[in-house]
């Protein structure tokens, strides 16, 4: 069986699984103890936000270089589901919106999160699929209909949670990003 690595949280504020370690002068003595979950548990005090963003594939690079670009690196939970905003709210499949819901509260019970960052896309087939029609023929169109569906999210968000702020972008397929206001 091949064991996947655990990623490198690349916080500067923390120390990583060795300075841990070597900070409590463990080192050696704990070789083969799985000290992992601690070491997540620091790392988790590091989150600031939940990124909801859209499944499609055509643009994870780009979501990923966006966040790290905007200082977010190591810092965010991350919650993909088809349409983002879209499918975090509609009534084709209600339980994505459950789904949504849940995440939320587990992001914030155990990493604090101060914040929803939503970033749904241009050209988005999600769109097309729940509400059908293809919007990327008109993008002064696309854009408003992205906008309104992120606001009427932002606004559940800040019903239920006052204390969470919401930051909406709307991504090109070339990655460039629209701050939704």
């Amino acid at each position: 069986m091949t064991r996947l690595a655990a990623p490198s949280c690349h916080c500067p504020h923390l120390p990583d699984r060795r300075g841990l370690l070597r900070s409590f002068g463990l080192g050696g003595a704990l070789i083969g103890l799985n000290v992992l979950p601690l070491a997540r548990a620091f790392a988790a005090e590091g989150t600031d936000a939940l990124l909801l963003n859209c499944i499609d594939y055509r643009l994870t690079g780009a979501t990923t270089s966006y966040m790290t670009q905007n200082q977010m690196a190591g810092k965010y939970d991350q919650v993909v589901l088809a349409g983002a905003a879209l499918g975090a709210k509609n009534d084709k499949f209600p339980d994505w919106g459950k789904t949504f819901w849940d995440h939320v509260q587990v992001a914030l019970d155990l990493h604090h999160i101060h914040k929803v960052v939503i970033i749904d896309h241009r050209d988005c087939g999600a769109y097309k699929v729940i509400l059908g029609k293809d919007l990327a023929a008109n993008p002064k169109e696309e854009f408003d209909v992205h906008a309104v569906q992120m606001r009427s999210l932002r606004t559940d968000i800040v019903k239920k949670y006052p204390a969470l702020g919401v930051e909406m972008k709307l991504m090109a397929l070339d990655g460039s990003v629209e701050i939704v206001t």
